[in-house]
């Protein structure tokens, strides 16, 4: 046992300080992401707007305000905030990276804000949470990788906290303030650590489905009793018909959606991606959360509707395996529970930055340590032979 722990020992050491700078950003941004929805509604007015006795404008005009902000762009969706924000035009190319949002209030048609997206703080704060500021191909793999090996650090972590016998329960679950710095500091590492371990292997969990394909695909076979994981696709419309619509397929979409769940907090309509893809739909009775948004998709000619094969479905057309992967974001920011689950994903993911310090810590405190022994050691032998 002694020889297990040993080389426990030694695995949790070398990997934490290969991992451990990797581990310091990935919770750090994460916990500074937290909050970022509740900050920038704080400290960004235009997302606001005084709700008013009269009905919004239609996407399509919607689409001929914000186009002349950003000519040449490409509009990916409009989003309707029901509930005393602005609307805003989403302009998005994966291909020529732009993300622009451009926020107008939705009955007057009045521009309230041009945002670059790409430019923002808390832009920045997700690239490094989810790529350390690297290229997306690279930065991906990479995040993941170091994800994978926190989740082994816990493990092993969880190992080497485990008492010998009954009586040192005690003293692995307090903390000594009252001892040396190393005291308190290997109690921070190790104490605290332990506690944060099982909650922590939720966020390893949930970002693990995001950080490998892998990983996601094997827990949805997994979970669904042997069916693959489905990508995203836009269903095709029929475009060997004639559109007989009496105005923009885009407006019918919307006033559809707006007449079926008009308790929704936000709806969001896409127009065609393509020539002769469908018009994409989303409403949200819940705007703090994503998990519970019902997706629609309509043929563009003919206005009936078109099923998928993928999780982004109706809410009420999700299985089990699919349901856990709506609510996968929700959990990993820790929305699934409100704001005390905010507060808690916040301070976990402060707790886990904090590890690889106190780990660094121990460990240089340990080798000093070692290293005057050591010294003294020679120091004597060194009398002697005087």
């Amino acid at each position: 046992m002694k020889t297990f722990k040993k080389t426990i020992g030694i695995l949790h050491l070398w990997l934490g300080l290969i991992s451990g700078l990797l581990v310091f950003i990935i919770a750090l941004t994460g916990c500074i992401y937290v909050f970022q929805v509740e900050i920038q509604e704080l400290t960004q007015p235009y997302r606001f707007t005084e709700t008013q006795d009269k009905a919004f404008l239609a996407p399509s005009e919607i689409q001929k305000i914000t186009d002349q902000e950003l000519p040449g762009k490409h509009l990916h969706a409009v989003m309707y905030n029901l509930k005393g924000k602005s609307a805003h035009s989403i302009y998005f190319s994966y291909e020529d990276h732009y993300y622009d949002m451009v926020y107008v209030n939705p009955y007057s048609g009045e521009v309230l804000k041009v945002k670059d997206e790409y430019a923002t703080f808390f832009r920045f704060i997700f690239d490094g949470h989810n790529y350390l500021w690297l290229p997306e191909a690279i930065g991906r793999p990479i995040v993941a990788s170091a994800t994978l090996v926190f989740f082994v650090l816990l493990i092993s972590g969880i190992v080497l906290w485990w008492p010998k016998n009954s009586a040192g329960k005690r003293a692995k679950f307090t903390i000594k303030w009252n001892g040396s710095w190393r005291r308190k500091n290997y109690d921070l590492h190790s104490v605290i650590g332990f506690y944060a371990s099982w909650l922590a292997i939720v966020l390893v969990f949930t970002g693990l489905i995001y950080g490998f394909d892998w990983f996601r695909n094997g827990f949805y076979m997994i979970a669904s009793g042997g069916e693959d994981y489905v990508d995203y696709y836009t269903p095709a419309s029929d475009h060997s018909s004639v559109s007989l619509l009496n105005m923009p397929a885009i407006d019918q979409v919307f006033y559809k959606m707006l007449d079926e769940y008009p308790d929704a907090e936000w709806i969001e309509v896409h127009p065609p991606e393509y020539e002769h893809s469908a018009i994409a739909a989303n409403a949200n009775p819940e705007a703090d959360t994503y998990w519970k948004v019902d997706y629609r998709y309509f043929d563009q000619y003919t206005m009936e509707e078109l099923d998928v094969d993928h999780f982004w479905n109706k809410l009420e057309q999700s299985s089990s395996a699919e349901m856990f992967l709506r609510m996968n974001y929700d959990i990993h920011v820790g929305a699934i529970l409100g704001m005390p689950g905010k507060i808690l994903a916040f301070l976990l993911s402060l707790t886990i930055a904090s590890m690889p310090v106190t780990g660094v810590l121990l460990w240089y405190g340990r080798n000093n340590k070692k290293k005057k022994k050591s010294r003294n050691i020679y120091d004597k032998e060194k009398m002697v032979k005087v």
